[in-house]
């Protein structure tokens, strides 16, 4: 996306009056700092501050939607000093000012190729980065999803395993069972449903690096002869290798496309056996139209982070999945979660940022600071969400559902 330009952006005038304009509007926690040694506070007391390296920095200001500000400090065009959670709400606010210029809503992704080579291309871009690079924010399980706070008060590490076991409760994982998992990542699910609920695993991810990290954690556990990880797609699954009595797919089915969902969903019936349980945890969109955010927040995502990922409205996700033959059991809402799990990886990665540096370059660096801390005030403001769907192979025989009556048994240790 090609910035605005200013034809009188020299012009300190102009800049003061259209940023005096802003601060009539609303009292932003924002110092700006102009590139001949002089200042501009949008606020009675700024707690970021934002240093512009010229003239040409100003453009990135017309309009301030967040993929603008976001291009410009992605690219170096000016610093910013500050926590990453309060520059982002700072910007957030400074864009809210700008939405006459631009309107509130933009697509999150546009219509892109979801085949398996573009796939493929998409998921390295995003997950093969670096494992040491994941290590320095994630927990030690290097779980890179929303985790469940069941009292709101757990550590990450905690908050981590509790999502895992409240995943494999849900679908009421028994020893001996086989269990798919679509999207393995670094294999945590995979290893908590073999160790402790003595399931027979195939996970499979398409990222290099995630595949043979999980796989040397596999073999460190000494369970290889319980847990396969492969490095492959699940729409090469055969049927012919053996059907599944469980399947999980936590954090995948973003990738999958707005267009591509019945055939996402049709392809875990197939691989399903007849009662089977299978557990859908993924991020969806709030707009009912699906795939809309504001502010141009997904501008961003979509150039620098996930280049090839739509986000389904819940409603569309569930009717996909119905009419694959799944139905729909369990329908929960984890936005609260996931925004308080954002918070701490965001922490994390301010507390290494040295780390971090030493890691990646410049670039990448400020590109996940700033996609960190800004998806967690996206999901804090509801503008995106994330559910976990628990739903079963039953067809038209009732008897097939394996699930109580009651869904106390997803919550065996809930706190009074």
């Amino acid at each position: 996306m090609k910035a605005p330009t200013l034809p009188l952006a020299s012009d300190l005038g102009v800049i003061s009056r259209f940023l005096a304009g802003f601060q009539s509007m609303t009292d932003i926690p924002l110092r700006l700092n102009l590139w001949n040694g002089l200042h501009h506070d949008l606020g009675s007391n700024p707690q970021v501050t934002v240093s512009l390296s010229g003239p040409g920095a100003f453009r990135y200001f017309l309009p301030p939607s967040l993929d603008n500000l976001a291009d410009g400090y992605v690219n170096g065009h000016f610093d910013v000093e500050g926590n990453a959670q309060d520059i982002v709400r700072a910007a957030s606010r400074l864009a809210q000012m700008g939405v006459p210029m631009q309107g509130r809503f933009g697509r999150i992704f546009n219509a892109v190729p979801h085949d398996r080579h573009h796939d493929a291309l998409a998921v390295a871009h995003h997950y093969d980065v670096s494992n040491e690079f994941f290590r320095c924010w994630l927990d030690p399980a290097l779980v890179y999803s929303c985790a469940y706070f069941p009292s709101g008060t757990e550590s990450l590490e905690v908050a981590q395993q509790a999502k895992l076991d409240h995943i494999l409760n849900k679908i009421q994982l028994q020893p001996g069972e086989r269990l798919l998992d679509i999207g393995c990542g670094w294999g945590a699910l995979a290893l908590r449903a073999a160790e402790k609920y003595g399931a027979q695993v195939v996970g499979v991810t398409l990222s290099k690096n995630q595949s043979v990290l999980a796989c040397e954690r596999v073999a460190q556990a000494g369970l290889n002869g319980q847990v396969e990880i492969r490095l492959m797609d699940y729409r090469d699954m055969d049927v012919r290798d053996g059907l599944f009595d469980k399947i999980t797919s936590v954090g995948m089915f973003e990738h999958v496309g707005l267009n591509h969902l019945s055939t996402y969903f049709g392809k875990i019936h197939s691989l399903l056996k007849d009662g089977g349980l299978v557990l859908n945890h993924g991020i969806t969109s709030t707009d009912p139209a699906s795939g809309t955010t504001p502010l141009g927040a997904a501008r961003f995502i979509e150039k620098y982070v996930f280049p090839n990922g739509e986000l389904p409205h819940l409603g569309l996700a569930l009717k996909d999945m119905q009419s694959a033959g799944l139905e729909a059991l369990d329908v929960e809402c984890l936005r609260r979660h996931y925004a308080r799990t954002l918070a701490c990886w965001t922490d994390n990665f301010e507390s290494q940022s040295q780390v971090i540096r030493s890691l990646v370059d410049e670039t990448t660096y400020r590109i996940w600071r700033m996609y960190l801390a800004g998806c967690a005030n996206a999901f804090a403001q509801n503008w995106v969400s994330v559910y976990q769907v628990l739903a079963c192979k039953a067809g038209t025989s009732p008897h097939l559902n394996p699930t109580p009556w009651s869904r106390a048994y997803m919550y065996p240790s809930a706190p009074p």
